[in-house]
């Protein structure tokens, strides 16, 4: 069986970096019992004691476009320079743009606009000290006008992976690049740890979990976000009450 977790408002409360205690010790509980464990995750890494408490076997950041496997990595998803040109050619007036890549994100901030908290915790650097060789995989739009540049590049590029610009992410758009979901690095993770997709259980509470919700065996809704109740099988009501969720499945397991 393979258990794979959202991050933020699934696995740890949102923009939080630490496993609640209760969810650590039935994940350890788990891992006794032969289950593997895998983060797949929107952020660009995944805090150090997060993976210490869940020791997963496999992580995928960036929607799922980057995936590591035992550490080492399995895939990662790049924009072309053209679809990156298109996909910052937004005009979308004083919005805050963050171009994500292997090395770390780096962030357009009109001088009328405030970094996001985690922008400064991380000491983003300016977009335009970016290497120009160096790969984007996911770029970040801050904007009101985010669902309307969304449908304009669902247009005139539909291969590109789009998630937000909807309730309740009004202001934010992801855009990732061609297969980068975590849908396929769900499969990826799978195959890789030789697990059917029909074993893993799935853990989500945004849209950009839909697409792993939908292939995996059992889907577990994390929250109560309208859109993603239609696929799912089971629902806890949020970080806090997800340890005691996987502890009655350890205890099925041993039954």
């Amino acid at each position: 069986m393979l258990l794979a977790f959202d991050l933020d408002g699934t696995l740890i409360p949102e923009q939080g970096r630490e496993v609640p205690a209760p969810t650590a010790a039935a994940l350890a509980r788990l891992r006794e019992l032969g289950v593997r464990v895998a983060v797949i995750t929107g952020r660009d890494r995944a805090p150090r004691a997060v993976l210490e408490a869940a020791q997963p076997d496999a992580v995928a950041t960036n929607n799922g476009g980057r995936v590591e496997l035992g550490g080492e990595l399995h895939r990662e998803a790049r924009f072309t320079a053209d679809e990156l040109a298109a996909v910052l050619a937004h005009e979308l007036e004083d919005a805050r743009v963050v171009v994500f890549t292997a090395q770390g994100p780096y962030a357009l901030i009109p001088p009328n606009q405030q970094p996001e908290p985690w922008m400064v915790e991380r000491g983003v650097r300016p977009l335009a000290d970016a290497p120009a060789d160096e790969p984007a995989l996911k770029v970040g739009f801050y904007h009101p006008g985010v669902a309307d540049f969304a449908a304009r590049l669902r247009e005139s590029h539909p291969h590109l992976v789009l998630t937000g610009a909807q309730p309740p992410y009004t202001e934010f758009l992801t855009v990732t690049p061609t297969g980068a979901h975590k849908g396929a690095a769900l499969t990826l993770i799978a195959e890789g740890l030789g697990v059917p997709l029909e074993r893993t259980v799935v853990f989500g509470d945004s849209d950009n979990d839909v697409a792993m919700l939908e292939l995996a065996g059992y889907a577990v809704q994390v929250g109560e976000l309208p859109l993603l109740t239609p696929h799912a099988h089971a629902q806890v009501s949020g970080p806090e009450a997800l340890g005691a969720y996987l502890e009655e499945l350890a205890d099925s397991l041993e039954e």
